[in-house]
C-alpha cells in the first residue's frame, strides 16, 4: 500500500463519497445552538447515562454533584441518552432511568423525558443526532485531521498479537496505523470494493508530551498526550461516545463536566478533540469511587457483589428519598453534618453544595451510617408523611400491610403518632420494610409471639403478673395513673419499684418494675421492644388487650 497522505484536493474529492448527504455546515450548527443567555458564573451540566437498565449509586452521586452545582448557579441540568452503543441497550430502560433519578430528586430542566423532549438544543438522544456529528466528522476530515480505515475485525486482532508479542502498547498508532497516510488510489479502490470503513481521528500526540491539566476535583494533573488513532465514527455511522460527547457538550453549551475518574485514562484524547474542532473545553470534574470497607481494607463497590450498588436496593428496602440524598451529601461534602447539626429543620436542598469539598480519592460506603441517617429523617416526619411514604411503599412491596394501613387511616396515624414530635422523637425506624416488625402486632392477622418472656422471672411469677394486672387496666388512664397502677402492682408482689432499688439490694426482690413491664409488653405485643407500651394498648383497644393477656395465661397454664 503507498504511503501518501492527501492533499486538500483529494480530501475534497473523497468528501463527496464519504459525506454525500452532509450540506449542513458547523457555521449553521453553531448559530441554531447559540451560547445559553444564563447569568454570569451559571453551571450547564448534564447527566448523560447509557440505557443498560443499570442504574447505581454512582449515577446518584454524579448526578447530585451535577444538579447541585447547576441550581446553586442558577445554571441548567440536562439529560443526554448515549445510546451509542445499541448492542448494550436494555428495551425499556430509558424510562426506569428517568423515573429513578426523579424518584431520587434529580429534576432536569431539559433533556430526554418520558413524555418526550424538553429544551431547545436536542435531539437529547445520541442516535437521532448522528447527522450532527457527521458535519463534524467532515470538517476533520476535510483538514486532515481524520481519514477512513477499511482494517477488518480480523486484521484488528492481528495487529493486537503483533503488538503484544513485541511487548509494545496497545492501540492503532505508528506503524500499526495501516491507513493513516494510504494514498487515494488505495481508498478509492477500497470504497470501490464497498469495503466497511470506520472514520479515525488522525492523532498528532506523543507519548513524550505531557499535558498540565487541572482538573476540579483531582486538582493540577501532568497527563501523557494521546497517540492512539481512535474511531470517530463506526462502520454504521454512528459515532463513538468520545466523538459524540465532545460535540454535544460543545453544541449544548455544556459548561462542567461530572463523571467517574475511570474515564481519566481517556481525557488526552478528549483534550485533543476539543482543541482539534475548534471547541472550548467543558470544566471537568473527576469523582473518585465509591469504597466500601471489605475486613481491614476498602474496596470499590461491585455490581456483582454489592445489591447496594444498584438504585432499585434503597426502593425495595425502603429508605425515603431524602435519606438517601442526605447521606450523599454527606459523603460529597465533609462539612454538611455540621451544617445538618446547626440546622436541624432546613431542607437539605438549601444546604450549599461545593466541590472543594469533595474527596478526591473517592467516598465510603456506610451502610450503618446511611440507617442512621435515614433514622434521623423519618424521626424528623409527621405522622401523615410517614403514612403517606408507606402506603407508597407498601402498596409495590408489602399489598399486606398495605390493606391494614389503608382500611383504618385514623388507627393508622394513631401507631404512627407514637413518639414522634417534641425534642427528643422516638428513632425507631431506618426503612420502611422495618414497618411489618414495628407495627404488625396492632392487627390481629398480623400478631406473632417472637419473644420470649424474661428468663429470670418463674412461670408462677408472670402468670401472677398478668393475672393481677387483668382488673387494674383501663383504656382511660393516661401513661401517669398506668404507670401508677403497675408501680404499685410490682411493689405488691415484691419487686422493686425502680431499677436503682433493685440494683443495691437484688437479695430483697424477686426483680424490678421494668421486667414487670416486661412480662406485660410481650404479651401484649409479642416483643420485647416496641413503642410507648400504654399508648399501644390504648390504641389496641381493652377487647384486644385483655384477650392477648389471657390467651398467654393460657399458655402458661397449658
Amino acid at each position: 500500500m503507498e504511503k501518501r497522505p492527501l492533499n486538500p484536493e483529494e480530501r475534497n474529492e473523497l468528501c463527496a463519497i464519504l459525506f454525500p448527504n452532509v450540506t449542513i455546515t458547523p457555521e449553521e450548527l453553531e448559530e441554531k445552538f447559540p451560547p445559553r443567555s444564563l447569568p454570569e458564573g451559571a453551571v450547564v451540566s448534564r447527566m448523560a447515562p447509557s440505557p443498560t437498565g443499570f442504574v447505581h449509586l454512582g449515577n446518584l452521586v454524579q448526578g447530585l454533584t451535577s444538579e447541585r452545582m447547576s441550581h446553586q448557579s442558577g445554571g441548567v441540568l440536562f439529560l443526554r441518552v448515549e445510546d451509542t452503543d445499541a448492542k448494550r441497550e436494555v428495551a425499556g430502560a430509558i424510562d426506569v432511568l428517568i423515573e429513578t433519578l426523579s424518584h431520587y430528586g434529580i429534576q432536569f430542566d431539559e433533556g430526554a423525558s418520558i413524555g418526550g423532549e424538553v429544551g431547545n438544543y436536542g435531539p437529547y438522544y445520541q442516535r437521532l443526532r448522528k447527522e450532527i456529528y457527521h458535519v463534524y466528522a467532515k470538517k476533520l476530515f476535510l483538514e486532515g485531521l481524520a481519514y477512513p480505515c477499511f482494517c477488518s475485525e480480523e486484521e484488528l486482532a492481528a495487529i493486537h498479537e503483533q503488538q503484544e508479542a513485541e511487548k509494545a502498547n496497545f492501540g492503532y498508532f505508528g506503524k500499526w496505523a495501516k491507513w493513516r497516510d494510504a494514498s487515494l488510489a488505495d481508498i478509492q479502490s477500497a470504497l470501490a470494493e464497498n469495503k466497511p470503513f470506520v472514520l479515525r481521528f488522525r492523532s498528532t500526540g506523543s507519548l513524550e508530551n505531557k499535558i498540565h491539566f487541572t482538573d476540579l476535583i483531582k486538582g493540577d494533573l501532568e497527563i501523557t498526550e494521546n497517540d492512539i488513532d481512535h474511531v470517530l465514527l463506526k462502520s454504521d455511522g454512528i459515532p463513538t461516545y468520545h466523538f459524540a460527547h465532545a460535540v454535544d457538550d460543545h453544541l449544548m453549551r455544556t459548561t462542567h463536566v461530572v463523571r467517574g475518574d475511570e474515564w481519566l485514562s481517556t481525557l488526552p484524547f478528549h483534550l485533543q478533540l476539543f482543541r482539534a474542532l475548534g471547541f472550548r473545553t467543558p470544566k471537568y470534574l473527576h469523582i473518585g469511587p465509591l469504597m466500601k470497607m471489605d475486613g481491614t481494607s476498602k474496596r470499590k463497590l461491585s455490581k456483582r457483589k454489592d445489591p447496594e450498588l444498584a438504585l432499585t436496593f434503597y426502593k425495595a428496602e425502603g429508605f425515603p428519598v431524602e435519606a438517601v440524598y442526605e447521606y450523599i451529601l454527606t459523603i460529597l461534602n465533609s462539612n454538611f453534618e455540621d451544617w445538618r447539626r446547626a440546622n436541624p429543620d432546613t431542607p437539605a436542598s438549601e444546604f450549599r453544595f461545593s466541590y472543594k469539598k469533595m474527596n478526591p480519592a473517592g467516598s465510603l460506603f456506610d451502610k450503618m451510617k446511611l440507617l442512621d441517617v435515614s433514622k434521623n429523617v423519618i424521626a424528623k416526619m409527621t405522622a401523615e408523611k410517614v403514612l403517606e411514604l408507606v402506603l407508597e411503599w407498601t402498596a409495590e412491596f408489602d399489598p399486606e400491610l398495605c390493606g391494614f394501613l389503608s382500611a383504618d387511616r385514623e388507627k393508622a396515624l394513631a401507631i404512627l403518632s407514637i413518639g414522634r414530635g417534641g425534642a427528643k422523637p422516638r428513632k425507631d425506624i431506618a426503612v420502611w420494610s422495618e414497618m411489618r416488625e414495628y407495627l404488625g402486632f396492632f392487627y390481629d392477622d398480623l400478631f406473632v409471639e417472637k419473644d420470649p418472656m424474661p428468663e429470670n422471672l418463674s412461670k408462677e411469677d408472670i402468670k401472677e403478673i398478668l393475672t393481677q394486672y387483668l382488673p387494674l387496666y383501663s383504656p382511660k388512664d393516661d401513661g401517669t395513673v398506668w404507670f401508677e397502677k403497675l408501680t404499685q402492682l410490682a411493689v405488691s408482689l415484691g419487686f422493686a419499684a425502680k431499677p436503682k432499688e433493685y440494683k443495691q439490694n437484688p437479695q430483697a426482690y424477686k426483680g424490678h418494675i421494668g421486667d414487670v413491664s416486661m412480662v406485660l409488653r410481650v404479651a401484649v405485643t409479642g416483643k420485647t421492644a416496641s413503642p410507648d407500651l400504654c399508648s399501644c394498648m390504648q390504641i389496641l383497644g381493652k377487647e384486644t388487650v385483655c384477650r392477648r393477656i389471657q390467651n398467654t395465661i393460657a399458655k402458661l397454664n397449658g
